[in-house]
């Protein structure tokens, strides 16, 4: 299987834990809407503090999470430490 075929979205990271950057546009998207999300976690805390700062942590939270549950099961190779070797 060539890493063309593998289905990634996300590229290891060269040194320590995690993902890198996307590789595919799925992977972009999902860091887009991520991005987006945390933006609109802003504006609610701008518009009500008083109820949107409640709201935009446990939203923030969420999408924290969700991101990090598909990088982890969408990145070539699954999140492990590596030492700069080999990708």
């Amino acid at each position: 299987m060539s890493r063309k075929d593998d289905k990634a979205w996300f590229a290891p990271k060269r040194y320590g834990y995690g993902a890198g950057l996307p590789v595919a546009w799925q992977g972009w998207a999902l860091l887009a809407g991520y991005i987006v999300m945390m933006l609109g976690c802003v504006v609610l805390v701008e518009w009500d503090a008083e109820i949107g700062l409640p709201v935009a942590v446990v939203v923030g939270f969420l999408a924290t999470l969700l991101l990090g549950w598909v990088a982890a099961a969408k990145t070539r190779g699954g999140w492990r430490w590596r030492w700069g070797g080999d990708r």
